[in-house]
């Protein structure tokens, strides 16, 4: 996303929303709001037009559109930006009545998208759903495509490109293709490493702006980009967390969410959040202060489900509870924290240790001298937090793998 210059301008648009019936347009367009701000454009007016159904030359009704058109002029606005998926023959013909720059809110969020992706995979993901979106939308457009000019939505493949060599697009998006597979598969060798090589990992998912990166910070120190935004971070986040059994868990911050998340970009960044599936525990964040905070965990965990996570250990984490006023109980699946204040990590990590699959135990032992070679087997295998050498052999405090602990009770001594 373009950086906004203290003296620069930010863009004036004008929010349009269609209400057919089908979902709440009122949360939806004040979804849209932020994701508008995560931007850097400034909403001067929302407009919502009750319809059965979308009007299939220019979405919302001509007679509407003609209102819009004139309110654009007043407001000098910059942009229309609406809250469905548009048609190329739809933008053209909205774009051409209004005078006015028109985008919808799938190529928003891919322009949010593009701003904040930092690595290779994120860059490729974006790049992938953009060329996908824009090729589906080139008949029909002309003029909305140079009336797009620079800044908001256009960020990525050039315009220009896209409406005269849609050869040169086809064989892009088969060369990004190939390209994420080859990053998935070297991903997937990573995750089959990990657990064949026994190490644990968590995941953070939920809705965007739950303060997932706040917490993944607190835990882990990772200094994680955390900002009161939309996607203030997109790409994954992995560091080591030591829990206070002893044993270390590498815990992954993902993308976040949000309502009627658009079906491309749960596909191009499908192979990323797969990497969820392959965790041993998932932290689900939720923002507990939002009045529809029921609706938004039903959202996460229908993708959780779609992505096969049904069967992972996962602990609801209800954050910002200082902004939430009710009677606040924990229990194994469920944990109220303030990740801002640091309020109830030490009951999360509990419930981690708790949901995690027992890989490794913390023990007390005093190894004979004549079962070094056990002793040693155990210090490659589990961290070592003390050792002692005494008359009757040598203590140590250690982690023991759980296929070690059957012989390794034989050594237990008292705390």
């Amino acid at each position: 996303m373009h950086e906004i210059e203290q003296n620069e301008a930010r863009p004036r648009v004008i929010l349009v929303g269609l209400d057919t019936g089908e979902y709440d347009a009122e949360q939806s367009m004040e979804e849209l709001a932020e994701l508008a701000d995560t931007a850097g454009c400034e909403v001067v007016a929302t407009v919502i037009q009750a319809r059965p159904a979308p009007e299939a030359a220019t979405c919302i009704g001509a007679g509407k559109l003609e209102e819009i058109g004139e309110q654009a002029e007043l407001l000098e606005a910059d942009m229309l930006i609406f809250d469905t998926e548009l048609t190329g023959m739809q933008m053209r013909n909205i774009s051409d009545a209004a005078d006015c720059k028109v985008i919808d809110r799938t190529m928003l969020i891919l322009d949010i998208f593009a701003g904040r992706a930092r690595t290779a995979e994120g860059k490729v993901q974006v790049s992938l759903a953009q060329y996908k979106y824009r090729l589906t939308r080139l008949t029909g457009m002309g003029t909305a495509l140079s009336r797009l000019g620079g800044g908001i939505g256009t960020r990525g493949p050039g315009e220009t490109k896209l409406e005269t060599d849609r050869r040169h697009i086809r064989s892009r998006i088969t060369a990004l293709e190939h390209e994420l597979k080859e990053m998935e598969k070297h991903r997937k060798f990573i995750g089959s490493r990990r657990k064949k090589d026994g190490v644990l990992t968590a995941a953070i998912v939920g809705y965007t702006n739950a303060g997932k990166s706040t917490l993944f910070n607190m835990l882990t120190d990772a200094g994680v980009l955390a900002e009161d935004k939309l996607f203030a971070t997109l790409d994954v986040t992995a560091r080591a967390l030591e829990l206070p059994d002893g044993r270390t868990v590498l815990l992954s911050d993902t993308v976040g969410l949000i309502r009627r998340l658009p079906h491309h970009l749960v596909e191009a960044f499908r192979s990323t959040l797969e990497e969820t599936a392959q965790a041993d525990i998932i932290l689900h964040v939720l923002d507990a202060s939002e009045p529809d905070v029921q609706e938004r965990m039903q959202i996460t965990q229908e993708l959780l489900n779609d992505l096969g996570c049904a069967e992972i250990p996962q602990i609801h984490v209800l954050n910002k509870a200082d902004l939430v006023d009710i009677p606040k109980k924990n229990d194994p699946d469920t944990v109220w924290i303030s990740a801002k204040h640091g309020d109830g990590l030490d009951a999360l990590l509990q419930a981690i240790v708790r949901g995690l699959p027992e890989t490794a135990k913390r023990m007390k032992l005093c190894i004979p001298y004549s079962e070094g070679s056990f002793l040693q087997l155990l210090r490659e295998e589990g961290k070592l937090f003390s050792e002692e050498y005494t008359a009757d052999g040598t203590l140590v405090d250690i982690m023991v793998d759980v296929k070690r602990q059957k012989k390794a009770a034989a050594f237990a001594v008292e705390n």
